[in-house]
């Protein structure tokens, strides 16, 4: 059965973009970009972090947007539209409850490898793992 909502969570990285086209290319659907802005003391991501201070966090939100108007554009270049959204949290958890709250059948997401012991973690990377293993939808990781 074909997705009626995919989410591509967005973190700057190629493997991302490569999600979005993916996600683009392939369904014919209701598509959401999602950045998540990561507090400091939560886990590191590329979508930007935020501590302490006024400046910082601005300037982390203000590459949240920059990122997902650059999907706006991408999308706009393939003749399509996309939904955008900037969350705050773990990103992990933030992407599972976007699913959980916004009817998201499908995630399309990059996956990063790492050089952690675990052997799944160096195949996709914290977060799509995360993702993978406790998403109740089905995940694409583009690699």
């Amino acid at each position: 059965m074909a997705p009626e909502h995919v989410l591509v969570p967005l973190d700057g990285s190629p493997l991302a973009d490569a999600a979005l086209t993916h996600a683009l290319e392939t369904f014919d659907c209701r598509v959401t970009v999602l950045n998540v802005v990561t507090p400091l003391d939560d886990g590191m991501s590329e979508g930007g972090v935020v501590g302490a201070g006024e400046r910082r966090q601005r300037q982390a939100h203000d590459r949240a947007r920059t990122l997902v108007d650059r999907a706006r554009t991408a999308a706009s270049a393939a003749d399509r539209d996309v939904e955008t959204a900037v969350e705050t949290g773990d990103p992990a958890e933030t992407i599972l409850a976007f699913v959980d709250g916004n009817a998201v059948d499908h995630v399309v997401m990059g996956g990063h490898g790492r050089t952690d012991p675990s052997l799944v973690d160096r195949l996709l990377g914290t977060v799509a793992t995360a993702v993978v293993s406790e998403a109740p939808v089905t995940v694409t990781v583009v690699r």
